[in-house]
């Protein structure tokens, strides 16, 4: 399973993040694995958007765990719609 960012600029391996993160703007940034401590923002607010919802990274770590033993390469990815709000999706690779 991979994690794309909102924006689809960055795709990580769901295995390669060692921890998810909320701050009080509402972005969601993984922590990943590995002796340097990069982290990816995986969310960013949205003009026109609601901020993310307070579990929204938990969610996520939900979602992998679910996904983990999936046969078929999947992305998952942040989506926003303006009257349901921010959401995880998955896509078939």
């Amino acid at each position: 399973m991979w994690v794309a960012k909102d924006d689809g600029s960055d795709i990580i391996r769901a295995n390669a993040i060692a921890g998810v993160g909320r701050d009080y703007n509402g972005n969601i940034t993984a922590r990943l694995a590995g002796g340097e401590g990069s982290a990816v923002t995986l969310v960013t607010p949205v003009p026109g958007c609601p901020s993310t919802p307070d579990d929204f990274h938990r969610q996520l770590i939900k979602l992998a765990a679910e996904l983990s033993d999936a046969a078929e390469a999947s992305v998952v990815r942040p989506v926003c719609d303006e009257e349901s709000g921010w959401q995880w999706v998955r896509e078939p690779l």
